[in-house]
C-alpha cells in the first residue's frame, strides 16, 4: 500500500470539493471493496476522501411515493434489518442479508458497492430489476445506463453517489448461487414484476450485470417459472472459469431465475 493523504470532510459539498482538489484521489465509504484493492496495490490513490463524517447526511431509508429511497452511506446491515425495506421490497432485505459476512454487512455501504460495480456483487442485479435510479451530487442516472463494464460505471471522475431510489414492484424475488467462502454470486438473479412488465437482473454470470429480455417477455405473458423452460441463455459473454464454466453458469441463470419467480410468489 502506497502513502496517501487522508481527508475527513463533514458535508457532501466539502467531500466533492476536496476530491476535486486532488490529482488522483478516491472516495472512501465503508472500505470493504477499496481497502483490499489498496492492500494489493491494484489502486494507488494520492488521497483518500473519507465519507465517515457524512453519515448523518447520507444514511437513511425512506419512502417517497412509489419509491424506496436509500442514502448512499446506509450499510447492508441497515438495509437487511429495516422494517421499511421489509414492508416495501422484502426481497431487497433478503439480498442485503446475504452480502458477505456480519463484519462486511456492518461496514459496507450501498453507495460504495454500487460505485465499485463488482460484477459478482448483489446490488447490481437489484439496480437493474427494480428499475432504480442512482442520484449523485450532479445528476440522476437510470439503471440501464449505469453499469458499463467490469468495475466501470457511468460515474464521472469525482462524481459522488448520494442515494439510490428503487421503484416498488408488485412482486419481486432474488436468489443466488454464491461462492461459499466470499459469498459473492457465481450467479444471482433478481426478478421484479411491475403490472404487465417484468424486469430480470443478473449478476455474477458475466463481467458486468445484465438484463434478460427473452426472460422478461416470457414472464410478462405469464409470471410462472415454467414459461422459462426452453429459453436458452447465451454462453458467449458469460464468465468461463475452471470452477464455473460458461455453460454451467448459463444453466444456473435459468435455474435461479425460476427460483426467484417462486420466491416472488
Amino acid at each position: 500500500m502506497e502513502n496517501f493523504v487522508f481527508h475527513t470532510p463533514k458535508t457532501v459539498a466539502d467531500a466533492v470539493s476536496t476530491r476535486k482538489g486532488t490529482s488522483g484521489g478516491k472516495f472512501l465509504a465503508g472500505g470493504q471493496s477499496l481497502i483490499p484493492v489498496l492492500k494489493l496495490d491494484l489502486a494507488q490513490p494520492t488521497d483518500l476522501v473519507s465519507l465517515a463524517g457524512l453519515k448523518k447526511e447520507l444514511s437513511y431509508i425512506k419512502v417517497e411515493g412509489d419509491e424506496l429511497v436509500i442514502g448512499a452511506l446506509t450499510t447492508h446491515a441497515d438495509v437487511a434489518g429495516s422494517d421499511v425495506v421489509k414492508k416495501i421490497i422484502p426481497s431487497l432485505a433478503v439480498l442485503a442479508s446475504g452480502i458477505g459476512d456480519a463484519q462486511v454487512r456492518n461496514r459496507g455501504t450501498i453507495g460504495g458497492s454500487v460505485a465499485h460495480a463488482d460484477p459478482a456483487a448483489d446490488y447490481p442485479a437489484a439496480i437493474l430489476a427494480l428499475d432504480a435510479t442512482i442520484k449523485t451530487d450532479r445528476r440522476t442516472i437510470k439503471a440501464d445506463d449505469f453499469f458499463k463494464a467490469m468495475f466501470e460505471t457511468a460515474l464521472e471522475d469525482g462524481e459522488l453517489i448520494t442515494e439510490v431510489r428503487f421503484k416498488k414492484p408488485e412482486k419481486a424475488g432474488y436468489l443466488k448461487f454464491n461462492n461459499p467462502a466470499s459469498k459473492y454470486a457465481i450467479v444471482g438473479v433478481y426478478v421484479a414484476k411491475y403490472g404487465p412488465n417484468v424486469r430480470v437482473g443478473v449478476t455474477g454470470a458475466a463481467t458486468v450485470a445484465f438484463r434478460l429480455p427473452d426472460f422478461e417477455a416470457a414472464l410478462a405473458k405469464s409470471f410462472d417459472p415454467k414459461v422459462l423452460d426452453g429459453i436458452k441463455v447465451s454462453e458467449e459473454d458469460l464468465v468461463n472459469e475452471r470452477d464455473a464454466k460458461a455453460d454451467y453458469r448459463a444453466q444456473m441463470v435459468t435455474v435461479f431465475a425460476k427460483r426467484a419467480v417462486e420466491a416472488a410468489h
